[in-house]
């Protein structure tokens, strides 16, 4: 594996997509630290380093914007309004009848893209436009938790004149952040390695990985209750072996499928004989993959969000609130409730074994003992259906995971995060994507790939081939892009050696 790493950089194409990628990565890490135009910064710094860590949600939702919303930045929305977009159009793709038929027709999916860049824009505007008002008032915004209270004990106001102007140009500069988001993560797939969508979303998790690693030696070495304790050493070592067994886990659920196999009757067309060849059908044991986590989540927080802003300060909205957000068992039994229904809701909407029967039939293939047509329909179906409750099971455990461990062990949540549910998932899915990427320009010149027998199946789908001959970017583009990134960063460690001297 080490020698697949050397060798990723001896080939020119695929050191250029590396490097192009990680320049990317140092953009994206900027725009979370530019803070949105009238919110006083020195307030959002003070208030971060007293914050609370122990929202669930609350944490969740900053982590996917790599804390762009604690931190009111730019890029605060993150890529999350065009992932909830595009989740939209596919839905829809698959519900109505004229957007299916759409999609089928040449050049029918840049026009669904389109559809889905507009929807995103609107998305874009009303999450920016509460993501404001919670920041204007405070009170009972669960994303920044104990501001109102730093803002009350401190005497400071977080923004001075919140005008018409201010909703105004921060709706604009969070809808500009997230379509900048957007775009850098198209130029990803297109010039870099792995999906860039994805990889926009791991960076922001990532990130978060350096505050969740000094928590846990807080806890667990450096604290006061790691002194007095001793079992405090032996809790350590079970959480990180939690950790590798998770991660195997994931990797193997992501990885597993059930091959269907399937045969091809023999035909002749012109002189030449065709088919009698067998192969197979892969299904997925999670072929929702995140999805229903991100759904069940969706559900649990912006109504009890909304309701939250409409009805400030009622009792049984505060109620409702501590019961989906903190680590109850109301809150884990709904969440894994609504896992369950939106895993196979998620296949039952994307899933046509009808549509693959008849694709099957056409091109003479059949499921051996299976008769064509609607008997291979409900065969796959009912497999399907079997195959999606190991899934739910598997996905249902994962998610809830990290409460349990918070809760039982006193794990600070922002930890605990990554020890499963969407952080772990979203991780794993986009490291085996890169992997894949790699090692296919690395067996494409007789180079070793990460693993000598057998291949990493990535989750993601690239827009063009995997050599990608039109995705390189001029080597004069690239110096510039360079230079730029490495003043800035110069820039950034003479304002933080000034800071803390």
């Amino acid at each position: 594996m080490i020698s697949a790493f050397t060798n990723s950089l001896k080939i020119p194409e695929l050191r250029q997509r590396i490097f192009f990628t990680l320049a990317m990565v140092v953009i994206i890490r900027v725009g979370v630290h530019i803070t949105l135009p009238g919110v006083d910064s020195i307030v959002v710094n003070g208030w971060l380093d007293a914050q609370d860590k122990g929202n669930v949600l609350g944490a969740l939702l900053n982590i996917f914007s790599g804390g762009g919303i604690q931190k009111c930045a730019v890029f605060a929305l993150g890529i999350m309004p065009y992932i909830s977009a595009s989740i939209m159009m596919q839905l829809l793709t698959a519900v109505v009848p004229k957007l299916n038929k759409l999609a089928r027709e040449d050049g029918g999916r840049q026009k669904v893209n389109q559809f889905t860049r507009y929807a995103a824009i609107v998305l874009c505007v009303v999450q920016g436009y509460f993501i404001l008002q919670g920041v204007v008032d405070p009170k009972g915004n669960f994303l920044m938790n104990g501001l109102d209270d730093y803002l009350a004990r401190t005497g400071q106001v977080l923004v001075p004149n919140p005008s018409i102007w201010f909703y105004i140009v921060g709706v604009s500069t969070l809808t500009a952040g997230t379509m900048c988001l957007m775009w850098l993560g198209e130029q990803i797939t297109e010039r870099g390695i792995g999906n860039g969508v994805s990889l926009v979303i791991a960076v922001n998790i990532i990130s978060g990985l350096p505050g969740a690693i000094a928590s846990v030696f807080e806890t667990y070495i450096k604290g006061a209750a790691a002194a007095n304790d001793p079992m405090k050493a032996l809790q350590l070592v079970i959480l990180f072996a939690l950790l590798l067994a998770v991660i195997a886990g994931v990797i193997a659920l992501t990885q597993a499928v059930r091959k269907v196999p399937i045969q091809f009757a023999k035909r002749v067309v012109g002189n030449k004989q065709m088919g009698g060849q067998a192969s197979h059908l892969p299904l997925k044991v999670n072929y929702a993959g995140v999805m229903p986590i991100i759904f069940a989540q969706a559900i649990i927080t912006f109504p009890v969000t909304f309701l939250g802003w409409i009805f400030k300060g009622a009792s049984w909205v505060e109620t409702l609130n501590h019961l989906l957000r903190d680590n109850s068992w109301v809150y884990l039994g709904v969440n894994a409730v609504l896992i369950f229904f939106f895993s196979y809701f998620w296949v039952a909407t994307m899933f046509q074994p009808q549509q693959i029967a008849e694709d099957l039939k056409k091109q003479g293939g059949y499921i051996p003992g299976v008769r064509p047509g609607k008997p291979t329909a409900d065969f796959l179906d009912v497999t399907m259906g079997r195959l999606t409750f190991a899934g739910a099971v598997f996905l249902t455990v994962v998610a809830v995971l990290p409460n349990l461990i918070s809760t039982a062990m006193g794990v600070p949540i922002n930890a605990a995060q990554f020890l499963g549910g969407t952080s772990v998932l979203i991780l794993v899915g986009v490291l085996l994507d890169g992997m894949r990427h790699v090692e296919t320009h690395l067996l494409q010149r007789n180079y070793d790939g990460f693993l000598r027998k057998g291949k990493i199946r990535g989750r993601f789908r690239q827009s063009g081939g995997a050599a990608g001959g039109g995705g390189n970017v001029g080597n004069t583009k690239m110096l510039i892009l360079y230079v730029v990134l490495g003043i800035f960063m110069i820039l950034g460690m003479v304002y933080y050696i000034l800071e803390q001297g």
